[in-house]
């Protein structure tokens, strides 16, 4: 199997047929046929359904195309750790952040990699955190942003700040305490995201063991909006404090801290144990950490830091292990 013969599977998958494929892969036709044909030959399987409209993926053509785009980004990392192990840091580097952490660090990480990484082309991907973590095993991400530290086959995390859960609503409720038990919650409507989301389960397992049964008045998926119904007084909700900083900077909205232990969560930076790192992915590795270390101490977000101290720029700090007494992980697909 030659990367050649991946790179034409690839293009005719996508073009969807070989004549599109050809014109721009600038291949003759019957040479890309026949690579085709070598392809599902050595694979021992019919790659695509042959039609006069075109060609399309069979069942195990679009199985396979998957691991193809992974082997061909593989050796493209290989090629410009080489060039790069010469020069500066160039490339892209892609990073996966759960929609929660999205909120606060996909500026703040874009503006420092424009300022010291500017030949890195970073592709930011957010997404519920349960995909996150699998794009990262899969190999479509070169280190994300993750909720817990239990380990997790092929990861290896770094637990970076703590960050805690706070009742968020409107600016103009002024009957809003500042600090509130978890057994005051019911008094509030609430605004959430539904059952299977990563944050709505961190809250419903948090209120099940006191039997608080919350005032849960509308489920939406999308934090943006819940943000919005809260600034316009439909309920209340309960996000990441800095999820919301700007917003309660700007007077949008305001806050109290829920006074519970179990509404905190913790924020690792995740990379892959069995991938490689280019020189590219081990500065941008470093950059995160230094962007949310300085970020905490800015109250840019307003967390715990419990990653580590200042190391020197470029190298990346040693990993932590995991706490011990933590609660058991569970996979999920929120953010």
């Amino acid at each position: 199997m030659e990367l050649k013969q991946l790179r034409s599977f690839v293009a005719v998958s996508e073009a969807g047929s070989l004549l599109q494929a050809s014109a721009r892969l600038h291949v003759a036709q019957p040479a890309l046929g026949q690579q085709i044909v070598a392809l599902e030959h050595h694979l021992g399987a019919q790659l695509f359904e042959r039609s006069s409209r075109g060609m399309a993926l069979t069942a195990a053509g679009t199985l396979f195309l998957e691991h193809a785009k992974v082997v061909l980004a593989d050796a493209e990392r290989a090629r410009l750790a080489v060039r790069e192990s010469i020069g500066v840091p160039q490339g892209e580097v892609a990073i996966g952040l759960p929609t929660t952490a999205a909120l606060v660090a996909t500026l703040p990480i874009l503006g420092a990699c424009r300022d010291r990484l500017p030949r890195v082309r970073l592709k930011l991907v957010e997404g519920y955190s349960g995909f996150v973590q699998e794009w990262l095993q899969s190999g479509r991400l070169d280190l994300a942003l993750l909720y817990g530290e239990a380990p997790e086959a092929g990861l290896l995390k770094q637990p970076l700040l703590d960050d805690r859960l706070v009742l968020v609503t409107s600016a103009t409720n002024t009957r809003m305490p500042r600090r509130l038990t978890l057994q005051a919650l019911p008094q509030w409507p609430l605004v959430l995201p539904g059952r299977e989301h990563g944050l709505r389960r961190l809250i419903d397992d948090a209120c099940a063991p006191l039997g608080v049964v919350l005032d849960v008045v509308a489920e939406i998926e999308s934090l943006g909006s819940v943000k919005r119904a809260a600034e316009a007084g439909i309920g209340s909700t309960i996000l990441p404090a800095g999820a919301v900083a700007e917003d309660v900077a700007a007077g949008r909205l305001r806050t109290a801290t829920i006074d519970s232990p179990a509404m905190m969560r913790r924020v690792v930076r995740a990379t892959s144990l069995t991938r490689p790192q280019t020189v590219a992915v081990a500065a941008v590795n470093a950059l995160v950490v230094d962007v949310l270390r300085e970020m905490t101490r800015s109250a840019a977000w307003p967390a715990r830091w419990v990653g580590p101290s200042d190391a020197p720029r470029g190298e990346a700090p040693p990993a932590a292990g995991p706490a011990k007494g933590r609660a058991p992980h569970r996979p999920a697909r929120g953010g």
